[in-house]
């Protein structure tokens, strides 16, 4: 759950505004009304997420350099890259200052942990922002902890107590938006019909998102038989795949994959070198945070803005390939770097982005991959907490 069920302030511009609170008498549903007036948009969301965000947001906010310095926060995470670029802090709840937040970025945080997004053509948009700053803070505030305590421990300088108090307090809280240990049991393939194999990826997908593999809807997913592959559309919510999956001829022979995932040509390259149908795209935390660490930080020419898409090192997380790649098909598009990485190891790991896996007539060994992934990420991450921190004998619960 992102938020408490009653948090949210939700209003969307109809004939006249209309809210999800029926007695809005508060000046802060009073500055977001006003917003409707500065900017052309059709809703607004404002909420405090869930604790553990909270929690996380607040940190940033106060121990961030860019955040202190420039209001700013600035995950490195792709999500960010593509669609937020940063998260302004706004210090007060002003319609002016909203305005000018919201007017060159899809979302901003307060420093008392909420979050305000907004829609311009569909109100789907606010929560697939908030949605989205939710992961990307969560990933930032792992992966800055983590160097935190790398150069902590190099240096031989003890973290900073506060520091290790709200860590501990936020790791032991997360354990509600991370998957579970069990894997669900998927349809057996394989399909011997267009009806199955659409049953199949909704399955699939539903599953994908209700074992918080993914944020909102990012990630994709698609089978091939036939000649066809059957992928879900771009900006589609692999929880409500029904309606929402194009079949598109391999051969290229019709333009119907115009809608089709922006990662449709990695798919294709995955089933042309590997042979597998059942393809798998999502976006665990885990994998993330871990793609984005590299021992050669400091040397590296590539290293900052670049390196998502030009990194000539060979890496690892979790024993499978990290490799760069940008969406689409370009010469650092991740349908010339994913494919040949999946076809020598059954996955691959996109830097700052998430995870493919394959395999065949069946989702059940993708999905299983997919998990696997995100635990042995996680406990990989897990083991270098430990390490750096028992060096100043520091010891407590962790996710």
């Amino acid at each position: 759950m992102l938020a408490e069920k009653d948090a949210p302030v939700f209003i969307a511009l109809d004939a006249w505004p209309v809210s999800n609170k029926k007695s809005p008498d508060d000046s802060d549903f009073s500055a977001l009304l006003r917003v409707f007036g500065l900017m052309n948009i059709n809703s607004i969301l404002y909420s405090p997420p869930s604790p553990v965000y909270r929690m996380i947001i607040r940190e940033l906010a106060e121990r961030d350099e860019a955040a202190r310095r420039d209001r700013k926060v600035v995950p490195i995470d792709c999500e960010t890259r593509t669609f937020f670029h940063d998260i302004p802090v706004l210090d007060e709840i002003t319609p002016e200052k909203i305005a000018a937040a919201l007017s060159k970025r899809k979302s901003a945080i307060t420093k008392d942990g909420a979050i305000i997004s907004y829609g311009v053509v569909t109100p789907e948009q606010a929560f697939v922002s908030f949605s989205s700053t939710c992961f990307s803070l969560s990933v930032k505030y792992f992966y800055d902890s983590l160097l935190y305590l790398e150069g902590c421990y190099k240096r031989k300088s003890p973290p900073e107590e506060a520091f290790i108090k709200k860590f501990l307090e936020i790791s032991s809280a997360s354990a509600p938006v991370l998957p579970g240990n069990e894997s669900p049991r998927l349809i057996p393939g394989p399909p011997e019909t267009v009806d199955e194999i659409m049953e199949m990826l909704a399955q699939a997908g539903r599953a994908v998102v209700e074992n918080r593999l993914v944020d909102s809807y990012f990630g994709n997913i698609s089978y091939i038989e036939g000649g066809l592959i059957h992928i879900s559309q771009t900006g589609s919510s692999l929880d409500e795949l029904e309606g929402c999956i194009d079949s598109v001829p391999l051969d290229g022979s019709s333009s119907v994959g115009i809608t089709a995932s922006s990662e449709l040509s990695a798919h294709k390259g995955i089933h042309a070198l590997t042979g597998a149908n059942a393809i798998l795209h999502a976006h665990p935390r885990f994998p993330v945070i871990m793609s984005l660490l590299c021992e050669k930080e400091a040397s590296c020419p590539n290293r900052g803005f670049f390196c998502h898409k030009a990194c000539p090192e060979k890496r690892y997380a979790a024993g499978i390939p990290v490799v760069p790649g940008e969406i689409g098909t370009g010469p650092s598009g991740l349908s010339n770097t994913v494919p040949p990485a999946v076809a020598r190891h059954g996955a691959a790991i996109v830097y700052g982005h998430g995870v493919f896996t394959c395999g065949s007539n069946s989702f059940q060994g993708p999905f299983d991959r997919l998990m696997e992934t995100e635990k042995a990420c996680r406990h990989d991450y897990l083991e270098l907490v430990k390490k750096y921190l028992s060096a100043f004998d520091v010891k407590g619960d962790f996710i």
